[in-house]
């Protein structure tokens, strides 16, 4: 399995700008679920490129996050992350992400002495506790409605 590189940058407000003309102009001819060609020019020199229809899907949907300013990072499926990049990924520090590994609220493998946390159980454990937040503020907000507390 490859190690998948997480390098995530806000895009530029000229980059946002781009992504937003480039969106508009590809989303028509995404939607069409066909392969596409491209034509390219880089310094007075034209080439064609064939897209796969699942590219073009993905381009625009690149486009789309880009163009209301997010980061993107593209991951391939069974891609395995350092502990540095999945607690990046969560948003906590790596000791405790270490923490949870070695709790067995994570699966992991050991390449040597190095651990490898699968990019799927990573996404399935952030979805899990995302679901349990939203379940406890609900639970909240449906408290502070019943003494009538402004929510």
């Amino acid at each position: 399995m490859a190690t998948a590189a997480l390098t995530t940058t806000p895009p530029s407000k000229e980059d946002v700008e781009l992504a937003r003309a480039s969106g508009q102009r590809l989303a028509p001819l995404a939607r069409r679920g066909r392969p596409l060609t491209l034509r390219v020019r880089d310094a007075g020199e034209e080439k064609t490129i064939e897209l796969p229809a699942g590219a073009v899907k993905l381009l625009q949907a690149i486009l789309e996050d880009m163009a209301s300013g997010r980061a993107v990072t593209i991951v391939p499926q069974n891609a395995e992350l350092t502990t540095q990049q999945a607690a990046d990924f969560l948003n906590v520090s790596r000791p405790f992400l270490v923490q949870l590994l070695e709790q067995r609220k994570l699966p992991f493998r050991l390449v040597g002495s190095h651990r490898r946390v699968r990019f799927e159980d990573v996404l399935r454990f952030k979805e899990n506790i995302d679901t349990e937040r939203r379940k406890v503020l609900d639970q909240l907000a449906g408290e502070a409605q019943e003494l009538k507390l402004g929510y």
